[in-house]
């Protein structure tokens, strides 16, 4: 069984900042705001959503299969997700821009400062989904706008289960079309701040939206995560981490646990908790892939 992985391919430049932005920012004068942070560690990652979901779901002993747009710069992500036994064959190119970019700054209490240049991802519009009999199941996560409304509308047309994750997405939307992105749905995830933005622009409460799903899932970054299905909400506890050393790509670790558990049938509550127990996995290493998965945690959870 295949999972369809709609979203972005990205490289990552990971800074660590060793002191607190609250502390460098003087809130009084945001409106002349002009700050510069020492970042003496700096470490360039393959990243971007598509790429982290599949290789948390490919260490689990899935079949992930991004769908995803490369720059100019992309041939080393191709051969990466290739030396992984990711298949690439819906991995797109184009020689107008380079691939995607964020720049992430991380400070001692794990916020964050993130630059995103979308590049290629603003042609992901340009692939289309194709069902070829292996596709069970599929993701929207964070891309170009117009792809994430696009590929959700082919996914529901072709009968593909999918799971609307629209992260850092979410603002390009208004509330008709984050309606219509649910309606369409199976399951939608989102974490604590996103889920009130959701609820804000559709009108609808979190009970009210599990209604319209197979489940919502909230995560709370280290509190865990709240599972709501028909209306009624479970409390799943965090996973304890090893060490804290870097959050970056800890949500999309944790969505290659759901699809996984969604594959093999399970409720949404142990999904969640495999979810957690790689969220702990991957934030104990530093860069969004380069986490080892435990074999026998795929069935464990």
């Amino acid at each position: 069984m295949a999972a369809l992985i709609c979203g972005s391919l990205a490289f990552d430049t990971i800074m660590t900042f060793e002191g607190r932005f609250a502390e460098q920012i003087l809130p009084d004068q945001l409106h002349i705001l002009n700050v510069s942070f020492l970042v003496p560690s700096l470490r360039r990652d393959f990243g971007g959503c598509a790429g982290n979901i599949a290789y948390s779901l490919k260490q689990l002993g899935g079949d992930p299969v991004p769908m995803a747009m490369l720059g100019t710069d992309g041939d080393a992500y191709v051969q990466r997700l290739q030396a992984l036994g990711i298949r690439t064959q819906h991995v797109g190119r184009t020689d107008a821009t380079y691939t995607a970019q964020a720049m992430i700054m991380t400070d001692r209490d794990n916020n964050q400062i993130t630059a995103f240049h979308p590049g290629a991802m603003m042609h992901a519009h340009t692939l289309q989904v194709v069902q070829d009999g292996s596709i069970r199941l599929g993701i929207i996560a964070p891309d170009g706008r117009d792809a994430m409304l696009q590929h959700a509308e082919q996914m529901a047309a072709l009968g593909i289960p999918f799971v609307f994750d629209p992260g850092q997405g979410l603002p390009m939307f208004n509330g008709e079309e984050l309606a219509r992105f649910v309606e369409q749905a199976s399951w939608v995830t989102v974490n604590d701040y996103e889920g009130k933005m959701l609820c804000d622009r559709t009108g609808w409460s979190l009970e009210a939206l599990s209604r319209k799903v197979r489940g919502l899932v909230v995560t709370l970054g280290g509190q865990g995560c709240e599972v709501w299905t028909d209306g009624q909400r479970t409390l799943v506890p965090p996973a304890q981490p090893a060490a804290v050393v870097d959050p970056t790509g800890c949500g999309d670790a944790w969505r290659g646990g759901l699809l996984w558990g969604l594959e093999q049938g399970w409720d949404l509550a142990r999904c969640a908790r495999l979810g957690n127990a790689l969220g702990a996995l991957k934030i104990a290493e530093r860069g969004p892939q380069n986490y080892t998965v435990p074999a026998a945690l795929a069935q464990q959870a």
